[in-house]
């Protein structure tokens, strides 16, 4: 604790050297803090002990033997002394067999001293390193409650407040949430993974370790979490007390976010951040973080998703993001597991995945234009084998699309327009860490494609049913695929952009229609909502600027590769 020094300290002070000092009994509790010294003369005076002082004596007074001295010795004890320290000569020429006894049972150091010594020297030199001690506690105290007063004037972030206490006390330190989900970590452990016994509770309480420190993160009658300490170095101010500093900062920016965004949102980004930025050493080492964040991945199916909302749903954009979050994680409750966070690269523009081209939704995939992007959303799914929201990916409309649908209904406003609509992407399923990985980035760079199927209000793009548009758009950055793009679309694209007679510059959408229907040239026109003579010309028109036979299988394998990879 801070304030004290220990038995051990204390003898290593000159003036309890000075009485050739000798460790009887107890050395297990060599630790123990001192918090004062005190001289006992007399059997009397052991009544007026408090606890956790350095008991100096002669043993005048006392009992020399028999059940008195064992009486007086555990009533000594009893107040829970830091330590005994008997000096022989006098009144004891050996220390007293019932005093060792009970000390070596209880773990309090006897300390006898062989040589007459002062005991007002050793009283003034203990009182000295005491209140010295105490004097630069109180100034550590004062420096970490300043470091996080700055912290929260500035309105730094949770897990840049997490990261100075790690600092400040030289080791692990987690934040949890009320549900035992870690939400943000920084620092080193010595053995494990910070977070692994997290991950191993799953959600579940555990014994505290020893040599940590945990305090709760609460204010106002409302806990929302604890703040740990793994073992460390010892602390100036105490590691309690810097916790329970950090843990008031905590409390004070929660009462600023009543609806607890920021500790959600910090949480999934930190993993996103981990997952997508390649920042770490072995998969086993994410599956720990995963777990221990409230997504569960041994002996599960797990797979990567992108859900958006477009067409525009009225109010504010976080109203629209919220109403997406909350159905999804209720479409993979109860069994499900879900890690949620907003794409802000995606979100209201052009993302990688081509939002601004031509298509539509809920069964148009032709001529209209799509609907403006909404906010759009990352997630890491993890479903229990045999979950068929899992496991039935593959069919035309996957089970967690219906149910998603369901959830969506269930939640919009009565106002919300008819054209609204929700996208959700699917990647690959598999039951690894890497597979995850390479799904979820799979996902993230096919972007919004056209629907392979549609449920309610829902459009679903799926990996299992369109492979290669996925395989494409995951290629799609590279300089080479994007130079083949522009040369095999190049002579339509700069027709489409010219204007005047003959230039109608819908030429990429006749296309990309035909394309989608290349042994039906009239439900091709019907979806590019055209008559068939004037769709027709459009085609011939194709050929014509392209130098190529759109009956040609080569032909429609190389431009339906050019127009998915054109951004």
């Amino acid at each position: 604790m801070s304030g004290e020094i220990s038995v051990a300290d204390a003898l290593g002070l000159a003036e309890l050297r000075a009485g050739d000092p000798e460790l009887l009994a107890g050395a297990r509790g060599i630790d123990r803090g001192i918090r004062w010294a005190h001289v006992v003369a007399g059997s009397a005076a052991v009544s007026l002990l408090d606890g956790g002082e350095l008991v100096l004596t002669t043993g005048a007074g006392w009992p020399r033997g028999g059940d008195e001295l064992e009486r007086l010795s555990a009533a000594l004890l009893d107040t829970g002394p830091a330590a005994v320290v008997l000096e022989l000569g006098r009144f004891f020429a050996e220390p007293p067999a019932p005093l060792v006894a009970a000390c070596e049972g209880r773990g309090i150091p006897l300390i006898a001293l062989h040589r007459e010594v002062r005991f007002v020297q050793i009283t003034q030199r203990v009182h000295q390193r005491i209140l010295a001690a105490q004097t630069e506690a109180l100034a550590a105290r004062a420096e970490v409650h300043a470091m996080l007063t700055e912290l929260g004037l500035n309105r730094s972030p949770v897990d840049y407040v997490i990261e100075r206490l790690a600092d400040t006390l030289d080791t692990a330190v987690v934040l949890e949430d009320s549900a035992r989900r870690v939400v943000a970590w920084a620092g080193q452990a010595h053995d494990d993974h910070p977070v692994a016994a997290w991950a191993a509770a799953d959600g579940r309480e555990f014994p505290l370790p020893d040599g940590w420190v945990r305090v709760p993160v609460e204010a106002q009658g409302r806990r929302w979490g604890h703040l740990s300490a793994l073992p460390g170095p010892a602390h100036p101010a105490g590691r309690r007390t810097v916790l329970e500093l950090g843990a008031f900062a905590l409390a004070l920016g929660r009462l600023a976010d009543p609806e607890g965004d920021q500790w959600l949102q910090l949480s999934s980004k930190h993993l996103f951040d981990v997952l997508l930025g390649g920042r770490y050493r072995r998969d086993e080492e994410v599956a720990v973080q995963l777990a221990a964040a409230g997504l569960p991945v041994a002996g599960r199916r797990l797979l990567g998703a992108t859900l958006r909302g477009s067409g525009g749903l009225g109010g504010e954009p976080p109203a629209e993001r919220e109403l997406l979050e909350t159905a999804l994680r209720r479409a993979v409750s109860p069994e499900g597991r879900v890690i949620l966070a907003p794409d802000d690269e995606a979100a209201g523009g052009e993302s990688g995945s081509g939002a601004a081209r031509t298509a539509s939704v809920a069964g148009d995939h032709g001529g209209s234009a799509r609907p403006a992007s909404g906010p759009a959303l990352i997630a890491l799914l993890s479903f229990p084998p045999g979950d068929p929201r899992a496991d039935g990916l593959e069919s035309r409309v996957p089970a967690l699309a219906s149910r998603l649908a369901r959830e969506i209904d269930a939640l919009l406003p009565a106002d919300a327009p008819q054209h609204w609509r929700a996208h959700l992407g699917l990647g690959a399923s598999g039951g690894r860490v890497r597979g995850l990985i390479s799904s979820l980035e799979q996902v993230r760079a096919a972007g919004e494609l056209d629907p392979a199927a549609s449920a309610g209000r829902v459009t679903v793009q799926q990996a299992e049913r369109q492979p290669l548009a996925y395989l494409v758009r995951g290629l799609a950055a590279l300089p080479e695929m994007q130079e083949f793009a522009e040369e095999a679309l190049g002579p339509i694209i700069e027709h489409d952009s010219a204007s005047g007679a003959g230039h109608s510059g819908d030429l990429l959408r006749v296309l990309r229609a035909y394309l989608e229907h290349p042994t039906n040239r009239s439900l091709a026109a019907q979806r590019a909502r055209l008559s068939r003579s004037v769709f027709y010309q459009r085609l011939a028109l194709i050929e014509e600027l392209l130098g190529v036979d759109l009956t040609d299988g080569t032909v429609i394998a190389t431009l339906t590769v050019a127009l998915l990879a054109r951004r």
